[in-house]
């Protein structure tokens, strides 16, 4: 369970989770499912009367349709329950037999003609004795026994009980295989739904269409598990397999609940460390695949075997090749049977289990065969081939060996590449040569990002190695686990260790160390960290960077001049000892480390880790020294081809600041698609410290649209140990203040915020915790603890020196106007807005509009007042920044402007105080022309045009040309007849 689940309440993020032996009794990821079918057992209005739950087989129908009974029993409906059977199917009226044995002693009560209708039906004898097989002769008509059945539903729980009508629930599992009279009989109950107490919810496989129910019954798709669901189902099974295997039975599973508890089963078959623990069997479904595939023709049986083992590159007719056959007909049975399709030329399984089924009992000598013939048909493919030998092989073969090896450089992903070497690794008959194949596919494991299979392959390195530049890179892999893992100290303390081990092994690693090293203390935010990060450094320029190819040149010495470098390309030592010096020292030194980081990097594509690491190394330095068109830049280029190379654990470094970035700058939809898809791989990965981050990321975006619940204000600490995890800690923090300031619950906010700071006022975090300071301040004047609040303001101001950044800068301006404003606030005010860069900050720059706006109001410049206000309020608008809206709108009456009036109603009407000079040139800003081009149409300078638009935006509350069009558009709508401006006195 993730940290904020503990406290949020929305179904869809749990689902039920009653206790269970196994994974099977337990519902993940079904929550906005089975609250769909709370909504229909109650029959909430715009309910349907009748749901159909369709998917395929083991998705988990039954385990909801069970569910919902149960939760209807208990809040005191009536439950009918039966389940389909295909060898009844044919007997009328065979699924209502036992879907009615409940109530069979009540027919015999009911008027006729409905009481004979019944016991015809259901073949009972007067007395209620047991049904048995009806004759076709004596079955009554449809129409009788669905009146007779409508009858005895409305008695349930009638009068004559004692107690009022209540409601029922008929669930009906495998309606596919229901008879055809019943299924009719269920469709007329539909009919009757909105008039009765009767709902109907049935289950039904997906590739079985139930046509004689109306086409008014709602159906409710049940999709594979997303990604983060599968892994905690599979995580809830005894024995379940952990690192690389797990990856693969989630993989192999795609999202069936059915398949990834038999794929586990089989694991664990082979696995007898595994196979000691119970794990459950889905016997039934196995045996319906097996039974599928039993009677197809040999040929057909054969065919399936090698697609079941085929890899992903070998597409239909690289198994039709490995067959020798080129008649697609072969096909034919399997695809009648619904066990494959061809589509757009590859082979694909209907089902996860039917390609089990398919390579099951299968002799090791069939099996090596099938591999073998594929892999002489691999032809460009030379890792596929590789893999497909090395799956036929059965002792160790140096060849085999080499071929994966050097193969594997071809991978596409980081996955296929850790797999590839550690299979190499199992077949190698060299220790040396058998530790530098772990070696490589532990830095890949690393990449992809599954700490058990690191610590797995980590073990299994240190027991062959002797190299010592082998086992400096091991420890790289192994403090970014520790990382991984929320464990900073001593992720760190083991870069330090493995230097002074294995010192002067190379630069390349060197400089890998001091990247890592100044990635955790940003992370750690502990001073012992940041102050050991020089002695890295040093270390790195002795090992010669020049023995690499590397140059020092962007590394700005002490002494020189602003020019002195531009003349270099700045090489990967300046950007990372401007990476250091930002977060050993204060982030301000990080932006005049290295002169034009774009220049670094170009625009080409990424080729390679080196590459990499420069362009991750460039992002941070913008994102440390508050430049966000440069680190966005980086960072989404870095972070779209590790997402093709499927390298999470690479991803996790980078995302916090890239979602930072992104959340500033006010590019909310992304955030929240960027935290959807990475939340599924931090929680399959069962990472905590990215997980923590995202969910800090989650929680700030719905706080900042209003949707978060109040609940979390009251909470005496965040859960999550931030004592060696600053960064993450602070965003969590910042989060629940965001949830705090929402509802508008200023003490609280404060109290959060303040958090933030040690008892002196020192950011804990140096990065973090100041760029807070501005919301500190806003809480603090709202919760009358502005006194305590200056002095947190005195201590971020001492801290960035005489030269923060732009964006320090304009924060430090809005905090002091609200907290040491001095004899003339109005002048940190309008310091804090001047800077037209402020503008990429949209949040702030539209927070310290407000605060502005309230001080002009007070000051009892009331038009001066709303010109901010509209600006602020067009910001909220634009991003959805809900609670900031209402806010806004709350001071705008409180400003003069009417309960029921708009904002650009005033704008609007502002235009006619404008000169007629001014009026054209609105008109022409609105219509998109530059400055140069309005100029020309009207004689003036383009510096002159500038002035005027310079004067006039204030005048009417906007800052931009579409601004200006939409306020135009606005006049249009309020004042058809005034739609061409006019001068003033016309």
């Amino acid at each position: 369970m993730t940290i904020m689940e503990t406290v949020r309440d929305e179904p869809e993020d749990h689902g039920a989770r009653p206790a269970s032996a196994h994974g099977t009794g337990t519902l993940f990821g079904r929550g906005a499912e089975l609250e769909q079918l709370r909504r229909h057992v109650r029959r909430e209005p715009g309910t349907p009367g009748a749901l159909v739950l369709v998917g395929s087989e083991g998705i988990g129908k039954s385990r909801l349709l069970r569910t919902a009974c149960e939760q209807a029993a208990e809040a005191g409906a009536v439950v009918l329950t039966a389940q389909g059977w295909a060898p009844e199917s044919g007997v009328p009226y065979g699924l209502l037999r036992h879907l009615l044995a409940p109530l069979t002693d009540r027919v015999p009560m009911l008027g006729e003609p409905h009481r004979q209708a019944l016991l015809g039906a259901l073949a009972i004898g007067p007395d209620a004795t047991a049904p048995s097989a009806p004759s076709a002769s004596s079955v009554p008509s449809a129409a009788d026994v669905a009146a007779g059945t409508a009858a005895l539903l409305e008695r349930t729980n009638g009068p004559d009980r004692g107690c009022a009508p209540g409601p029922v629930l008929i669930a009906v599992d495998d309606a596919h295989a229901c008879d055809r009279p019943t299924l009719e009989l269920l469709g007329s109950l539909v009919r009757r739904a909105e008039r009765s107490r009767v709902s109907l919810l049935l289950a039904s496989r997906e590739d079985e269409a139930l046509l004689d129910l109306p086409a008014d019954v709602e159906p409710l798709h049940l999709a594979p598990l997303s990604p983060r669901f599968s892994a905690d189902l599979l995580d809830s099974v005894p024995g379940a397999p952990v690192g690389r295997t797990r990856l693969e039975v989630l993989e192999e599973a795609e999202g069936n609940p059915s398949a990834l508890l038999e794929l586990c089963r089989r694991r664990a078959s082979a696995d007898p460390a595994l196979a000691r623990e119970r794990t459950p069997r889905l016997r039934n479904l196995r045996t319906r695949f097996d039974t599928l595939i039993a009677p197809l023709p040999a040929r057909t049986r054969t065919a399936l075997l090698y697609a079941a083992v085929a890899l992903p590159g070998d597409d239909a007719a690289a198994v039709m090749a490995a067959l020798d056959t080129s008649d697609l007909g072969i096909w034919a049975p399997a695809e009648e049977a619904g066990i494959v399709a061809l589509i757009d030329g590859h082979l694909v399984f209907r089902h996860p289990l039917a390609r089990v089924a398919a390579s099951t009992g299968q002799s090791a000598a069939v099996l090596t065969r099938a591999h073998r013939d594929l892999a002489d048909r691999a032809g460009g493919r030379p890792l596929d081939r590789a893999r497909h030998l090395m799956a036929a092989a059965v002792v160790p073969d140096a060849s085999l060996t080499e071929d994966l090896r050097a193969a594997a450089r071809h991978s596409a992903d980081d996955f296929t590449l850790a797999r590839a070497l550690e299979d190499a690794a199992r077949f190698s008959t060299s220790a040396g040569e058998r530790a530098r194949l772990l070696a490589g596919a532990l830095d890949a494991a690393v990449a992809v990002g599954d700490l058990d299979w690191v610590r797995s392959l980590h073990a299994r390195f240190l027991s062959v190695n002797s190299d010592p530049r082998l086992a400096r890179e091991a420890d790289l892999a192994a403090a970014t686990a520790l990382s991984h893992s929320s464990r900073q100290k001593e992720a760190f303390a083991l870069l330090l260790d493995s230097a002074d081990r294995h010192p002067s092994v190379g630069a390349a690693i060197d400089a890998r160390s001091v990247t890592l090293a100044s990635a955790i203390a940003e992370q750690s935010g502990l001073p012992e960290h940041r102050a050991r990060l020089s002695e890295l450094v040093a270390g790195l320029r002795e090992t010669g960077l020049r023995e690499a190819g590397l140059r020092e040149t962007g590394l700005r010495e002490a002494g020189p001049g602003p020019d002195a470098h531009r003349a270099s390309r700045p090489g990967p030592t300046g950007v990372l000892a401007g990476f250091v010096q930002g977060t050993e020292t204060r982030p301000t030194s990080a932006s005049r480390a290295v002169e034009g980081p774009d220049a670094l990097m170009g625009s080409g594509p990424l080729d390679g880790r080196d590459q990499l690491t420069r362009r991750l190394a460039v992002a941070s330095v913008g994102y440390l020294s508050d430049e966000p068109g440069v680190t966005l830049e980086h960072y989404r280029a870095a972070d779209t081809y590790l997402r093709g190379r499927r390298a999470f654990g690479l991803r996790a470094w980078h995302l916090a600041p890239l979602l930072d970035t992104l959340l500033a700058t006010g590019q909310w939809s992304e955030v929240s698609a960027r935290v959807e898809e990475a939340t599924d791989q931090a929680a399959v990965l069962r990472l905590t410290r990215p997980q923590a981050d995202l969910e800090a990321f989650d929680l700030s975006l719905r706080a900042l649209r209003g949707t978060a619940p109040a609940n979390l204000i009251t909470w005496p600490e965040v859960p999550f140990d931030g004592y060696e995890n600053a960064a993450t800690r602070a965003r969590l923090v910042r989060a629940v203040a965001l949830v705090a300031m929402s509802h508008a619950e200023w003490a609280d906010a404060y109290r959060w915020l303040r958090r933030l700071y040690a008892e002196d006022g020192t950011p804990v975090h140096p990065f973090h915790s100041s760029r807070c300071v501005a919301e500190l301040a806003l809480a603090a004047q709202r919760a009358g603890t502005s006194e305590d609040a200056a002095e947190v303001l005195a201590r971020v101001r001492s801290t960035h020196g005489e030269r923060p950044t732009v964006r320090m800068t304009l924060l430090l301006h809005h905090a002091t106007a609200l907290l040491d404003p001095g004899p003339d606030p109005e002048h940190h005010f309008r310091l804090a807005l001047v800077n037209a860069e402020g503008e990429q900050w949209p949040v702030e720059r539209a927070q310290a509009r407000f605060s502005y706006a309230i001080w002009l109001r007070r000051a009892r410049r009331p038009s001066e007042a709303r010109q901010q206000l509209v600006a602020a309020l067009d910001t909220a608008d634009v991003l959805g920044f809900q609670p900031f809206a209402a806010a806004i709108r709350q001071e705008l009456r409180a400003s003069g402007v009417a309960n029921n009036a708009d904002p650009a109603v005033e704008s609007a009407a502002s235009l006619d105080g404008l000169t007629a000079q001014q009026q054209q040139i609105v008109r022409l800003a609105a219509q998109g022309l530059s400055n140069r081009e309005i100029g020309e149409q009207l004689f003036l300078s383009p510096r002159t045009v500038g002035s005027h638009l310079y004067n006039v935006y204030p005048k009417l509350g906007v800052s931009s040309r579409h601004q200006l069009r939409d306020l135009l558009q606005s006049r249009q709508t309020i004042d058809p007849d005034r739609a061409e401006t006019r001068p003033r006195g016309a």
